[in-house]
Order: C-alpha cells, then sequence, then structure tokens
C-alpha cells in the first residue's frame, strides 16, 4: 500500500490563511483609519504579504472593505438575538462590555463611521442602521413621536461609543455596567417609555 505523501501542506490552507491575516490586518486599519486613508500596502504589511494578494483574493480595497463590514456587521448583529425588551442592555453591553479585539478595540460601526465621507459607505450606514437598530428600537417605544424617540435614543448610545472608543473621555472610558446601569435605565425609561423587566 503506497505511504502518503508528505512535504508542506496543501497550498489551499496557505491561500486560506493568507487570506485570513489579511482581511484580520484589513478590519483592524479600517477601524482605526478609516477607508480612504487605508492603502492596501499598509494592510498587506500588517499581515506579512506582498499587496498583490489584497488583489487576487479581493479583487481591490473596495472588495475588501465590503468583506470587512460583512463580518462587522454579523458580529454587530449578534445583539439583537434576545429577548426584544432587553435590546437596549444588550446594546449597552455591547459598547461597554465587549473588547472588539477583531477591530483594533472598537465597535465594529466605528469603522463605518470613519469612512462616511464616502457617499457609498454612508448610504449603507444608513440604511443598516436605520433598517436594523433604530427599526428594532421603535418596536419598543410607547406612546407619540416614536420614530424620533428611536432615533434620539439610538443616537445617544452612538454618542456613548465615539467617547469611549475615539475620544476615549475620562469617565466613560473607563466605566463599568454597574456604574452606568441606574442612568441607562433612566433614559431608557423616558426616551422609549418602558422599563426593562
Amino acid at each position: 500500500m503506497p505511504s502518503a505523501p508528505s512535504g508542506p501542506p496543501p497550498r489551499r490552507r496557505n491561500r486560506e490563511a493568507t487570506r485570513a491575516a489579511l482581511l484580520a490586518s484589513a478590519r483592524a486599519r479600517f477601524a482605526r483609519d478609516g477607508y480612504a486613508p487605508t492603502n492596501v500596502r499598509d494592510i498587506a504589511a500588517d499581515a506579512g504579504v506582498d499587496a498583490t494578494l489584497v488583489f487576487r483574493y479581493f479583487g481591490s480595497k473596495r472588495k475588501l472593505f465590503d468583506e470587512c463590514s460583512a463580518q462587522d456587521t454579523r458580529a454587530a448583529e449578534a445583539v439583537l438575538h434576545g429577548p426584544p425588551e432587553q435590546l437596549p442592555t444588550r446594546l449597552l453591553e455591547a459598547i461597554l462590555a465587549h473588547d472588539w479585539p477583531e477591530s483594533a478595540g472598537e465597535h465594529p460601526f466605528i469603522a463605518m463611521l470613519r469612512s462616511a465621507g464616502d457617499e457609498a459607505i454612508r448610504s449603507r450606514l444608513h440604511e443598516h442602521v436605520c433598517s436594523t437598530y433604530v427599526a428594532n428600537l421603535r418596536t419598543l417605544c410607547d406612546g407619540p413621536d416614536a420614530d424620533l424617540r428611536a432615533e434620539l435614543f439610538s443616537a445617544w448610545l452612538l454618542g456613548i461609543s465615539v467617547l469611549r472608543s475615539v475620544v476615549r473621555s475620562d469617565a466613560l472610558s473607563s466605566t463599568t455596567m454597574r456604574e452606568v446601569s441606574p442612568h441607562f435605565e433612566h433614559v431608557a425609561e423616558v426616551l422609549l417609555g418602558h422599563r426593562e423587566s
């Protein structure tokens, strides 16, 4: 019976590892710098490969960004799973309690915000935030002006995220869920019109 071939692993594994390394370095770069300032040479250098491999595996910087964004969106949308009435708390936990190491320690939407000078990216961000997060929060609102109150609450959460991970303000960058919860619950009750059970 012939022996199994020996030698280096198949090239397919190398391609997959290289592609994964490029995605990881791109996610970190886009999160930290945004789309426009990031160039493929820096992404490739961070991954320890030649820049031509970005085009081989992804076709263009835009397609690489799109794939990174899709991964980040899936990660961020995990917060939508669970009891609807607990969504506000899960959103806050995603901001305060998750380290997001795959996107340079920042919430995935920070990369989209830093890239929002690009019209196509801004349009995608608008569609996703409004049809996903705001729409889900809207279902929790009682009484009049529900659309406005859901957007106000979303803007407040987004502001918390920006102050914590981009501005790195003194109090928010080091606070905990326990410290924020009483204030958070009060604002949620005022804007959404209910108290989490």
